[in-house]
């Protein structure tokens, strides 16, 4: 299992930035309008953090983690098949590829397969 993109929802986006730049090293680029407007920085090891604050008023502060799949509908049937509720169907976002969210024991599951 490999993590593609870490996204961090929040209200105070720069102060999360600001912290994982100075814990974890990491330095975030400009609101990224591909991904919900989210700063974005890339760790050595091709894994991406997005902090972004809540696309629309019901959504909540939460801390998603995409894993990277190499076919999303099969992953996403394969996980409908074993009781995983699809919230957001397989979705091309801008260049970077296809997402998914699945919940499953109460808990949000991202996918993503990377752009070709």
């Amino acid at each position: 299992m490999t993590v593609h993109y870490l996204e961090i929802v929040t209200t105070d986006v720069d102060r999360l930035t600001q912290l994982h730049e100075q814990v974890h090293g990491l330095s975030f680029g400009p609101p990224d309008g591909d991904l919900g407007q989210a700063r974005v920085a890339a760790r050595a090891d091709g894994t991406l953090v997005g902090i972004r604050p809540p696309l629309a008023a019901h959504e909540a502060p939460i801390v998603r983690t995409y894993v990277a799949v190499d076919d999303i509908r099969q992953a996403v049937r394969q996980a409908e098949q074993h009781g995983a509720m699809v919230a957001y169907p397989p979705t091309q976002q801008g260049q970077r590829g296809t997402f998914a969210i699945l919940i499953a024991g109460g808990v949000q599951h991202g996918l993503w397969q990377r752009g070709q």
